[in-house]
């Protein structure tokens, strides 16, 4: 009777960001499917894949944050098992680390949910509130700026077959790209611990898969912002900004006194993305690198939109030698 036995509820914690006195945290409260991401072998690949689209969700019960001081936070699920708290609170910055991370435990409220919770109802997370020493931010796409992806392949087949037939393990990253982004990360000094944002238009299911892939290739630890399936089924009115858009909007409004550093690659939307922030947000971008990409006519696209740009440092990144040059000139590492 093994066979009808329903999997333990687990709730995954994206960590995420906040400040001294907003908590800001984000998941979801599914089933374990015991996912093993360094799993070997096709079958066991696409067995995985279809484990991270295919999800029980947990929907509309209760949760509770615990901080290390005992404080605790109550929300609850949506129809589709994410959670959001979002509310104001006192005295954050005292429990963060060095790097500005905040630990604190989630667990579910309900005891009447009759299901096996696994790690006996307690579930790490964390969430960034950026150091008072960081001299600014950094805001990253993930898909080819970091990750080798091929975004700009035809129908999006290369997309596909490595992201179902690829161990996040053995993913490949752009050359140099994490020495770069932990010297940004560093900054001039060494110690200024600056805030590493990823943003990428990948859907909530893929956040352990990219997180692995950042842990595993020595990037710094920030928050992975990503958008949720249904988003994918929607359609996008015509006067509303896209959702990559809207996170890095979202980030700049939460810490204002913060200048950032965009970076992303010239084969979607990330050029005309950064071009509209740098002018919603005048004084607030230090500076702009674009990774080029095998796509002629998405590149002369991408430097025609940049012909007259001169306000703000740009840069069209072919090596990332080339990117730590620009900033070690600009004096942001």
């Amino acid at each position: 009777m093994g066979i009808f036995k329903k999997d333990k509820l687990q709730i995954i914690n994206f960590q995420s960001y906040g400040s001294a006195t907003r908590l800001y945290v984000r998941g979801r409260a599914i089933e374990d499917e015991n996912i093993d991401l360094d799993q070997k072998g096709i079958f066991n690949l696409m067995g995985n894949t279809w484990k991270r689209f295919e999800t029980d969700e947990v929907r509309n019960t209760a949760l509770k944050i615990t901080f290390a001081n005992g404080e605790t936070v109550e929300g609850t699920t949506d129809d589709d098992g994410y959670y959001l708290f979002d509310e104001q609170i006192e005295g954050l910055q005292k429990l963060a680390n060095d790097e500005g991370w905040v630990k604190f435990e989630l667990s579910f409220a309900d005891m009447n949910l009759k299901r096996e919770i696994i790690l006996q109802n307690r579930f790490p997370g964390e969430m960034l509130i950026p150091s008072d020493h960081a001299k600014f931010g950094v805001i990253s796409d993930i898909d080819d700026t970091i990750l080798h992806t091929g975004v700009v392949s035809s129908l999006k087949w290369k997309v596909i077959i490595n992201t179902m037939f690829k161990r996040a393990t053995k993913r490949l990253q752009l050359e140099g790209a994490s020495d770069f982004y932990m010297k940004l990360h560093n900054g001039k000094t060494g110690e200024e611990a600056n805030p590493i944002f990823y943003v990428s238009h990948s859907p909530w299911n893929l956040y352990r898969y990219l997180e692995l892939f950042l842990k595993t290739n020595n990037f710094p630890k920030g928050p992975i912002l990503l958008r949720s399936m249904a988003s994918f089924r929607m359609r996008r009115k015509n006067d509303e900004k896209p959702q990559k858009q809207r996170e890095i909007s979202n980030l700049l409004k939460a810490y204002p006194n913060l200048s950032f550093i965009l970076i992303g690659d010239s084969g979607e939307k990330d050029g005309d993305i950064y071009q509209e922030i740098s002018t919603l947000f005048p004084g607030r971008i230090k500076a702009i690198y674009l990774r080029t990409v095998n796509h002629s006519k998405r590149m002369a696209r991408i430097e025609n939109l940049f012909s007259n740009f001169t306000d703000i440092p740009f840069l069209m990144v072919n090596k990332t030698s080339e990117a730590i040059e620009h900033a070690k000139k600009n004096g942001f590492i």
